[in-house]
């Protein structure tokens, strides 16, 4: 029994999840239905399942009209810890999109993994399993549970990644569900049997968390990944080549509701440090207390509420480190001082041993597709089968290649170059530093378009950077179609957040590190005012900026009302 709802009443997906006797619902039966759509019991038991429910939101009010149901179909999302697929695992996610999905292409996320999008339901169960025959599993890729883990994609082969990459793992498999109703739905297991007293979940128990989970790792000083923004991060401390420990990062979350002005963005705050001196004793164990916490003390009544990042704020990080010493029965180490150098995507040419080098490759708003001018897809389907590099995802939705020979390097240029793919040194620097949410058609959340907006809105911003001369400067541009969070636009130096069709508001002031959060500057702008909006800003920022100082730290120094009484005059 978690402790948190003894006395308050639960939220109706709370019902539904203790309900789904671990996760079955009745998924296993409406795959048989011949319905193009699930239950909204089942819709919310299958995100454990990495699976969303959808529809083509082009086409609602078409087929509204001619008195149609909506055009249903399936994104499922893998779980890939740290983003790590051999040549063989890629192809398959490439496979899949030609012979399954509406759209064909791939959509690298923010969590180093990948969705396709459009999978019809009577092809769901075919995808699933296609994906666990390579050793890639759906589960627990969405849904109130651990979330795949993310790690720094930088390759190399200094030890500390290699130990950084085993702790990954470890804690992938503690935080990882354990029901057995995924094997029984998609691959055709069978039950299991349990005896009496025992559970299917040991930790989570039959309603998992109160929301979403999620944890970070990253060697101190490379914040590529924006660590703070998760629920747990983990910062590796790196001496003569080998992780020494980590500080632990509590309470970070980019979730809000623009309605609702209680909930709110928040960085995580750091909470100790631990030796890795055994790692199944310490940082292992460590992580799963800080679960339990949210399990049994987070909000399960208002999901609104519900991340880590609210109960900390609630009860106080002091009350949540004591209760994370009670329940490992030590007394915890004080968090080591951090520094940050860069947190840039590790795009182009890079050496990564003697001989072998690896490519960062800028993959367009985190979607892998062919278009008349650019046939990525197909490009990078040929690299991998032809040179068989491992692929890393990166969190800023881009896709690295690693173990390549050096002597590789030119024709590997070449299918590039023929593909119409430009390597990173001939993009803007603004180009690079830029993402984007799926949004619309797909997202039932969007509120305005994202992935497909953005592409008119950057050459903008790259005439009007070469006009302030900042085309050399590191500022990062992220786009949401919502205030949820997806692209993770609140430590962006520059923000637009969908409100409503067409119009966004404007959040300005964090910084290309991830340590810094922005605020908003002004709201409901529409889409052909948002550049103009943001240059005075801009504008008094090369006017006006110390030696030295990024845009983000200009914009926290001078403030931002001065600008909003020059807009309020103009208009």
């Amino acid at each position: 029994m978690y402790l948190s709802t003894q006395n308050k009443k639960e939220s109706k997906i709370e019902v539904i999840k203790r309900q789904s006797r671990y996760l079955r619902g009745t998924i296993k039966e409406a795959l048989q239905d011949g319905k193009p759509m699930f239950s909204e019991e089942n819709v919310q038991v299958l995100k454990f399942h990495g699976v969303y429910q959808q529809d083509d939101r082009d086409l609602r009010h078409k087929l509204l009209k001619e008195g149609k149901e909506k055009h249903y179909s399936m994104m499922v999302r893998a779980r890939i810890p740290g983003g790590v697929l051999n040549p063989d695992q890629y192809l398959v996610f490439d496979r899949l999109a030609d012979e399954y999905s509406e759209y064909g292409t791939l959509r690298i996320t923010t969590r180093q993994t990948i969705q396709l999008h459009g999978i019809l339901k009577g092809n769901l169960k075919a995808t699933i399993k296609r994906l666990n025959e390579s050793l890639i599993t759906t589960l627990g890729a969405c849904g109130d549970s651990g979330r795949n883990i993310i790690c720094c994609a930088k390759p190399g082969d200094e030890p500390f990644r290699a130990e950084m990459r085993e702790d990954l793992l470890a804690l992938t498999d503690r935080l990882s569900p354990k029901t057995n109703a995924y094997h029984e739905i998609w691959l055709d297991g069978e039950p299991v049997q349990h005896s009496d007293g025992e559970t299917e979940e040991p930790l989570y128990g039959d309603v998992y968390l109160p929301r979403k989970f999620k944890v970070a790792m990253v060697p101190e000083g490379d914040n590529c990944i924006d660590v703070y923004d998760n629920d747990i991060g983990l910062v590796a401390h790196i001496e003569n080549g080998h992780v020494a420990g980590y500080t632990v990062l509590v309470g970070g979350g980019m979730g809000r509701t623009a309605v609702v002005q209680a909930t709110y963005p928040r960085l995580a705050s750091p909470l100790c440090y631990v030796p890795r001196k055994d790692v199944v004793d310490t940082i292992l164990d460590t992580c799963v207390a800080i679960v339990t916490i949210e399990r049994d003390f987070g909000d399960r009544s208002n999901r609104r509420f519900a991340r880590m990042k609210y109960l900390i704020d609630r009860r106080g990080l002091d009350w949540f480190r004591q209760e994370v010493e009670t329940r490992l029965g030590r007394t915890l180490e004080p968090p080591r001082k951090l520094e940050w150098h860069n947190g840039h995507d590790h795009l182009g040419w890079h050496r990564e041993r003697d001989g072998i080098s690896y490519l960062g490759l800028f993959v367009p708003y985190g979607r892998i597709k062919d278009t008349e001018t650019m046939k990525l897809k197909s490009a990078l389907q040929n690299i991998v089968r032809e040179f068989r590099p491992t692929v890393h995802l990166t969190t800023q939705q881009n896709v690295i290649l690693s173990g390549i020979p050096d002597e590789f390097r030119p024709a590997i240029e070449e299918r590039l170059r023929s593909a119409g793919v430009p390597l990173p040194h001939e993009l803007s620097t603004v180009r690079k530093n830029t993402m984007a949410c799926v949004a619309l058609p797909t997202c039932g959340l969007a509120l305005a378009e994202s992935e497909r907006a953005l592409p008119d809105l950057l050459p903008q911003f790259e005439q009007l950077f070469h006009e302030l001369g900042l085309s050399d400067e590191t500022i990062t541009v992220r786009m949401t179609g919502c205030s949820n969070g997806c692209a993770r636009p609140y430590n962006a130096n520059i923000a637009f957040i969908g409100r409503a069709p067409g119009k966004y508001d404007i959040f300005l002031g964090g910084n290309s590190l991830g340590t810094a959060l922005n605020e908003r500057f002004t709201e409901t702008v529409p889409f052909d005012q948002l550049v103009d909006t943001v240059r005075p800003v801009l504008e008094a920022f090369v006017r006006e900026r110390e030696p030295g100082e990024d845009f983000g730290s200009f914009c926290r120094r001078v403030g931002l009302n001065r600008f909003r009484h020059v807009k309020t005059e103009q208009s």
